[in-house]
């Protein structure tokens, strides 16, 4: 039995390339998803540098508990979140320092550019204008 080098297999070389491309894309997808409400954004900007309480979160940001609640309970399912309970209170802070290096990149940027009108006449924005259902 002959052992095969890597590079003897283009082919398969190609396909590994892209399962894990694949891979890749679909798991910057899903965190994509979890991010993609305002709402959620909201949150992790308010526990980005400190553990915060459900009822910390209610003062910070203008919504109802139980939609609160359902955006923690994603947040925290997928890792984003972490979460624990003192008595009543549940307190959340931040897992995936990741998430939010992502989050502060993309919001810095888009900020820049609407202060800046310059950058976004040249078309290099990330801010997206809504799209119209008609």
């Amino acid at each position: 039995m002959t052992a095969t080098h890597p590079s003897a297999n283009p082919a398969a070389n190609q396909a590994a390339n892209q399962d894990e491309q694949t891979q890749i894309f679909e798991s910057a997808a899903a965190l994509f998803a979890v991010l993609a409400t305002p709402m959620r954004l909201r949150v992790l900007s308010a526990v980005c540098f400190a553990e915060k309480s459900v009822n910390q979160l209610l003062l910070e940001i203008d919504t109802t508990q139980p939609n609160l609640s359902q955006h923690l309970a994603v947040l925290f399912r997928t890792g984003v979140l972490a979460k624990r309970k003192v008595g009543t209170q549940v307190f959340y802070r931040v897992q995936s320092e990741k998430a939010v290096a992502l989050c502060r990149s993309v919001c810095t940027q888009i900020a820049i550019e609407m202060d800046d009108p310059d950058v976004a006449a040249a078309g290099q924005t990330l801010a997206l204008q809504p799209v119209s259902s008609d």
